[in-house]
């Protein structure tokens, strides 16, 4: 025991040693090659000292690094994240500058510009030196994962002897069924391949289930579904409260905070990850004692906030943080390019992608990524029994570049080698880990709304409302049939360039967009209206919307039928003559093409208390994966975005669940997993069956009595591994 442990210590002062050494030649290099860094003073000195002041300057760098980085990190938590990274070239200057100004006889010089550069090359190269030094050496890599683990519940497990297994649960956001199918199926994800026997002479491991959404298709409502187990009253990504006068929005962080107060009062549970749970770049928290980048804690402020435990555990290495900087800055470079090469080469549909886009995609799919991962890592490394962690860097892409595109296949490359990643960490961890990988939603293609008539949703229901709209809507067909549509309906003859007048004392309607979802809501009308007040008060309005092209249909409640389904040419479904689930060949129009449990999740979405006045489907128009509204079809976004989610309509509201054969069927053979609530069933029920207590409900078991340390940083061989990524995809 004793000569191991003196083993350790000399193979760790070895792998010092040789760090150092290595920082030392290149801060010889970089003041060879930078005028304004320099390690001599004015008059010159000899090879040696100029060695010994390169010698010094490294040590020092390389100490205050250590000590000094993760204090700054820790000061800056309140600062914006994304702030937070730009920061991070001009701290890791200064701790530089302060590294030479130590230096004996002020041999050691730099302008600040030039100090940025030559901290950024020496963290990099001293992260790849120790990197290499640990692959060489299996013990090394070994002891170096499981530093990271949480000490105190390391020596809890080795007095309480073998433990269940785990679960980790990754949401790749956005990420369809079809899609993960045809990127495992021309060699995009191979780490998801191998799991699904997709490669010659690999046996299966996991099973891939589609399950079918919500009619609300987003984020929102179905991470809330899972994690909490009621997504009720949660109509869409964003609605109007009528006795608050204010929008819900599901990723605000107010917003959240009620939306999961609100579940938690419904189910009487605090949520799936209760018991040594962490919950990761999600919205809510699952019920999860160990939070980063979690939505709906993220208005607290003080120590009681551990939300954002996520960036100081990675930030405060100062190698992540430069690697992690760069990327972000190669990313908003790779966007920049890509928006550039689909303007010139004319493609369609196509949005804007300028402004402040290209730093938020960047956010999403270098920062975020890298610091969920390094916090799901530093769980699985303390043997925490339930995860539950979102990648949303494919969802943000697919926005605005496609869910088919080129951008949004090489951000899937990118997700599969942190699964790899992750899967390696796994080997290593004090426990086994079953992964179980899931999405929240798919995304649906198609041309914006706007884009295809030349107006807005708002546009189009001010025009039947009778109210001014911009000349721009105005000149479009749309508009002028919609002026047209309400003259007549007020019997007022049709005047070329006649002004509408705007009725007296009203509040305007509010129109709100979640994707393919549009709401309707009148402020100044307490409660629901009807179709018989929205009839009386503007007569033209639903049938304006009902019988324009891009609408596929309308949900109102009516005084005399209840819910009922307004489609075009006077097409009406009175949905208490239906069954919930109806043979999609005999369903009625305008719902027939929008496929199975369309029924069933326009029933729900109506008994919900902040249901709009006016519920608003796109049109969907089946593609290559034929009618039924779970192929290819392409819908028509509300927003600004040519892949979108929220409504009825194509791939959108059918992701997939991907999870380990050791773990009991999601569905019965021929079931169907319908809804985020059922989801939730599915994975408390696999919690249960990894504590062995299939019979005890979860809630049941003991609560935890302590709160262990936040996630320390990742490792430097993961920074490289996840390295080597970025320098292939790029």
């Amino acid at each position: 025991m004793a000569d191991s442990k003196w083993r350790q210590t000399g193979r760790a002062a070895w792998r010092i040693g040789a760090v150092w050494a290595v920082g030392t030649v290149t801060m010889l290099v970089l003041a060879g090659l930078l005028p304004e860094f320099r390690l001599q003073s004015e008059s010159g000195d000899s090879a040696t000292r100029i060695g010994i002041t390169a010698a010094i300057g490294a040590g020092v760098f390389g100490l205050l690094s250590a000590l000094v980085w993760p204090l700054v990190v820790r000061a800056l938590l309140l600062v914006p994240a994304l702030v937070l990274g730009l920061l991070v070239f001009f701290l890791n200057g200064s701790l530089l500058l302060v590294a030479l100004s130590l230096i004996p006889d002020g041999r050691g010089e730099s302008d600040p510009q030039t100090a940025v550069v030559v901290a950024a090359v020496m963290s990099a190269v001293a992260s790849a030196t120790s990197t290499a030094l640990a692959v060489r050496d299996d013990t090394a890599y070994r002891r170096r994962l499981y530093r990271l683990a949480d000490r105190r519940r390391r020596r809890a497990a080795a007095v309480a002897g073998p433990r269940a297994p785990g679960t980790v649960f990754l949401q790749l956001d956005g990420v369809g069924h079809d899609v993960l199918r045809d990127a495992v199926a021309e060699g995009l994800m191979p780490t998801v391949a191998g799991l699904l026997a997709e490669r010659p002479g690999d046996p299966p491991s996991h099973r891939l289930t589609p399950w079918r959404t919500d009619w609300s298709s987003q984020t929102g409502a179905s991470q809330l579904g899972i994690l909490h187990g009621s997504n009720h009253d949660v109509p869409a990504f964003r609605w109007f409260e009528k006795e608050h006068g204010e929008v819900v929005v599901c990723n605000r962080p107010a917003s959240a905070a009620e939306l999961q107060r609100r579940a938690v009062a419904r189910t009487g549970d605090a949520g799936l990850l209760t018991v040594d749970g962490a919950s990761r770049g999600n919205l809510f928290s699952g019920g999860a004692d160990q939070l980063a980048l979690v939505l709906s804690v993220a208005a607290r402020r003080g120590r009681a906030n551990r939300s954002r435990a996520g960036y100081f555990a990675y930030f405060s290495d100062p190698a992540n943080a430069v690697r992690t900087a760069m990327s972000f800055v190669a990313e908003v470079i790779r966007e920049i390019a890509q928006s550039t090469r689909a303007r010139l080469r004319g493609t369609r549909p196509r949005v804007g992608r300028g402004g402040l886009y290209p730093f938020i995609r960047a956010f999403a799919t270098v920062v975020e990524r890298d610091v969920v991962v390094a916090a799901v890592i530093g769980d699985m490394l303390a043997g925490r029994s339930a995860v539950y962690a979102d990648l949303v860097a494919y969802d943000e892409v697919a926005h605005h570049s496609g869910p088919r595109s080129r951008d949004a296949e090489q951000v899937l490359v990118r997700l599969d080698r942190s699964l790899a990643l992750l899967a390696k960490v796994a080997e290593h961890a004090p426990r086994q880990y079953r992964i179980v990988l899931l999405s929240d939603h798919g995304q649906s293609p198609g041309e914006t709304f706007r884009a295809r008539y030349g107006l807005t949703l708002g546009d189009l229901v001010r025009a039947g409302c009778g109210l001014p709209v911009p000349r721009r809507a105005r000149r479009t067909r749309s508009g002028a049939e919609a002026r047209a549509a309400v003259l007549a309906a007020l019997h007022r003859p049709v005047e070329e360039g006649g002004e509408q007048r705007r009725p007296a004392k009203r509040r305007e309607p509010v129109v709100l967009a979640s994707g393919n979802l549009g709401l309707v809501s009148f402020p100044d009308v307490r409660g629901r209206m009807t179709r018989e007040q929205l009839d009386r008060r503007h007569p033209a309005l639903l049938p304006t919307l009902a019988n324009h092209p891009g609408i596929g249909f309308l949900l109102v409640r009516s005084e005399e039928h209840g819910p009922l389904v307004l489609g075009p040419r006077g097409a009406e479904i009175r949905l208490d003559e239906l069954p919930d689930d109806p043979d999609p060949a005999e369903l009625p129009e305008p719902l027939r093409g929008f496929g199975p449990g369309a029924v069933a999740a326009v029933r729900r979405t109506d008994g919900f208390p902040h249901v709009a006045d006016i519920m608003v489907n796109s049109s969907y128009e089946p593609g290559a994966g034929g009618a039924g509204g779970a192929g290819d079809g392409e819908v028509l976004a509300f927003e600004e975005q040519i892949g979108s989610h929220g409504g009825l309509g194509g791939a959108q509201g059918r992701p997939f669940l991907l999870s380990p054969y050791t773990l009991s069927p999601p569905v019965e053979d021929g079931a169907e997993l319908v809804g985020a609530e059922q989801v939730h069933g599915v994975l408390r029920r696999w919690l249960r069956e990894a504590a062995d207590g299939p019979q005890v409900p979860l809630s049941a078991l003991p609560d935890r009595t302590e709160n262990p340390r936040p996630a320390e940083p990742v490792d430097e061989h993961f920074a490289a591994d996840d390295r080597a990524v970025e320098d292939k995809t790029h």
